[in-house]
């Protein structure tokens, strides 16, 4: 059965799920799963994890993720974007200039209110669906840290482009809105673009036309532990390998987490040496 990691250029239109859905028909493999939701209107990188690979996306799914993000000053709408319907718009001469004097105060660690039309639960319901019957609900603020937030580009008027790497849970769209409120203007989000996700880039990803077009899909995956190409690798001796697939400790005088493989060079799991002994984080072999 298969088993690894598909990086696709999601296209516009599709939900992150029905990406999933498409490669689950593709490969006749039920265990599909993503690292990070892509609104419709967004394309860019989607790591999809397929068979046992996915018991790897609770680690991929909470890292720093990288946009290239459209910004409309002057237009601001329901959701936040221009797909909405519209609730104000005015002219913006906003300047470069005056763009990037606002940005610095949306660095860092924010509050960030989550939008009505997001998928953030109130009381057991779902904000959307709350949303789409016309009800607006207290939310509370919620931090996310902004990494890098940078201008990138000019086109017509109050039209901008901007560079976002942020935590998990950020919602770009709401920081236009956000910065549009602080010009006095308002704005929205016009167009999104993931170019980084769990660590992988545009050149790592596919576009779904490709891979589902491709003679050999399975060709493209990616094995599971390029998820942990930034944690060290460890050979364990065959004892040592013996413990591991049968989910026990063993005596290790390095601190830190580590990934494990067997002598032949199988990845076997995640591990993290602590108090003088190897435990299981988590663990890939075939069983």
């Amino acid at each position: 059965m298969p088993s690894g990691i598909l990086i696709i250029d999601k296209p516009q239109g599709w939900t992150s799920m029905d990406v999933c859905a498409k490669l689950r028909g593709l490969f006749h493999e039920r265990r599909v799963g993503h690292a990070g939701t892509l609104d419709p209107m967004a394309t860019g990188v989607l790591p999809v994890f397929l068979g046992r690979a996915t018991r790897a996306v609770e680690f991929a799914a909470g890292g720093d993720k990288e946009y290239v993000a459209g910004l409309r000053l002057g237009l601001v709408t329901d959701t936040q974007d221009i797909t909405g319907t519209v609730l104000d718009a005015r002219p913006a001469r906003v300047t470069r200039e005056e763009l990037e004097g606002a940005l610095p105060a949306f660095r860092g660690e924010i509050q960030q209110l989550p939008p009505m039309y997001s998928a953030v639960k109130v009381a057991g319901k779902k904000l959307y669906e709350l949303a789409r019957k016309g009800r607006e609900v207290e939310r509370t603020p919620r931090p996310v840290t902004i990494r890098a937030l940078e201008v990138e580009g000019q086109g017509g008027e109050g039209e901008f482009t901007l560079r976002v790497v942020c935590s998990k849970g950020t919602y770009v769209r709401t920081l236009c809105h956000d910065i549009g409120q602080a010009l006095g203007c308002g704005g929205c989000m016009a167009s999104l673009r993931r170019t980084m996700a769990a660590g992988y880039t545009l050149a790592d990803a596919h576009p779904l036309e490709e891979v589902l077009s491709a003679p050999d899909p399975g060709a493209l995956l990616l094995p599971v532990d390029s998820c942990f190409r930034h944690l060290p690798a460890l050979t364990l001796t065959a004892a040592q390998e013996k413990r591991v697939r049968n989910g026990a400790a063993f005596s290790f005088d390095r601190e830190g987490s580590w990934r494990a493989y067997s002598q032949s060079g199988e990845f076997l799991a995640v591990c993290r040496g602590a108090e003088g002994q190897l435990r299981t984080v988590k663990s890939f072999f075939e069983v």
